[in-house]
C-alpha cells in the first residue's frame, strides 16, 4: 500500500511598494497548480525605500526561497535584483510579462508615474470601505441606507446572502443583504432604490434543508422545526419567488452555485444595468 507523498515546504518572498495584496492571490493561484507543495510565505507590503529593502533582503538571506515583488521604482528593483543575484536567489518580477505583452500590443509605453502604485493603495481602502458596508448593513441591518448599496441581494435562510456580500466587498462593490423571513415585512426602503440593483438569490427545498439540518447541528440545536420541513421550506420557497416576480427582481439560483460563480454573475447583471462599472481585480 503506497502512501500520500509528503508536502514539500518552500520559503516565497513577496516583495510590493503597495498593499500586495495582488501579489499575495497571484503567488497563491500559482503555488495551487502543484500538488503536495506548500508556500511558507513572507510578504513585505509598501517597500518604498532603501532602507526598508534593506532589511527585505537580510529576511530573505535567513530564509532562501524564491522572491517574487511587483516593485515599480527602477533604483529600488535594481537593488532588490542586484541583491538576489548576489544570494544567488531567483527574483521574479510578477507584472513584467503581461506588462510587456500589453505594452507590444498597444504601442505604448510604461507609465512609471508615482500615482500608478498609489492606485492600488487607493483600491485597497476602497475594498475596506466595502467590507465595513456589508458587515454594517448584514442581514437587514441599516435598511434606511440601502441606496447607498451598488447592489442589495434578497433572499430566504441560507441562500449564501453573507458570503457574497463579502466576496463582493473584495471585489470594491457596496453588497448590502435582506433577508426575507416569514411572517415578516420587508423594508419599505427596499421597494423604493434609485441607485442600487436589487438581486435575488434561491436555491431548491432539497439543498436549503440539508444546509439548514447542518446549520442546528452545528448550533446543537435538535428540535425539529417548520425551518426544516419539507412542506414549509418549499412554501417558503415559492413565496419567495413570487415576491421575486411581482418586484422584477433577477433571481440566481445558487443551488449549485459557489459563491464565486453567485457574485460573478451578479456582476455580470450589475454591468448589463448601468454599463460598464468598476469593478476591483
Amino acid at each position: 500500500m503506497t502512501g500520500r507523498s509528503l508536502a514539500i515546504y518552500f520559503h516565497v518572498h513577496l516583495v510590493s511598494d503597495s498593499t500586495g495584496e495582488t501579489l499575495n492571490a497571484m503567488a497563491r493561484a500559482v503555488c495551487a497548480r502543484f500538488e503536495d507543495v506548500l508556500p511558507i510565505e513572507h510578504i513585505y507590503p509598501l517597500v518604498r525605500a532603501e532602507r526598508q529593502l534593506s532589511r527585505v533582503l537580510e529576511e530573505i538571506e535567513n530564509a532562501p526561497g524564491i522572491v517574487v515583488h511587483t516593485i515599480v521604482d527602477p533604483d529600488l528593483r535594481q537593488t532588490l535584483e542586484d541583491g538576489c543575484r548576489a544570494l544567488d536567489m531567483p527574483c521574479l518580477a510578477a507584472l513584467d510579462p503581461l506588462v510587456a505583452a500589453m505594452g507590444r500590443y498597444l504601442g505604448a509605453s510604461v507609465s512609471s508615474k508615482v500615482g500608478a502604485q498609489h492606485a492600488l493603495d487607493n483600491d485597497y481602502f476602497n475594498r475596506m470601505d466595502a467590507l465595513n458596508y456589508a458587515i454594517g448593513h448584514d442581514d437587514g441591518q441599516a435598511a434606511k441606507d440601502l441606496d447607498s448599496a451598488d447592489v442589495v441581494l434578497v433572499g430566504i435562510s441560507r441562500t449564501s446572502k453573507t458570503p457574497t456580500c463579502i466576496y463582493l466587498a473584495h471585489r470594491g462593490i457596496k453588497a448590502a443583504n435582506v433577508p426575507i423571513v416569514p411572517g415578516a415585512p420587508l423594508p419599505d426602503r427596499l421597494m423604493n432604490l434609485k441607485r442600487a440593483q436589487v438581486v435575488a438569490l434561491t436555491a431548491s427545498p432539497d439543498r436549503l434543508i440539508q444546509i439548514r439540518r447542518n446549520r442546528l447541528l452545528s448550533l446543537k440545536e435538535e428540535r425539529e422545526s417548520s425551518y426544516i420541513d419539507v412542506d414549509a421550506v418549499r412554501e417558503e420557497t415559492t413565496k419567495a419567488l413570487r415576491l421575486y416576480e411581482k418586484h422584477g427582481w433577477p433571481v440566481i439560483d445558487v443551488t449549485r452555485r459557489s459563491v464565486e460563480e453567485t457574485a460573478a454573475a451578479i456582476i455580470n447583471l450589475m454591468t448589463e444595468g448601468r454599463g460598464q462599472i468598476e469593478i476591483l481585480s
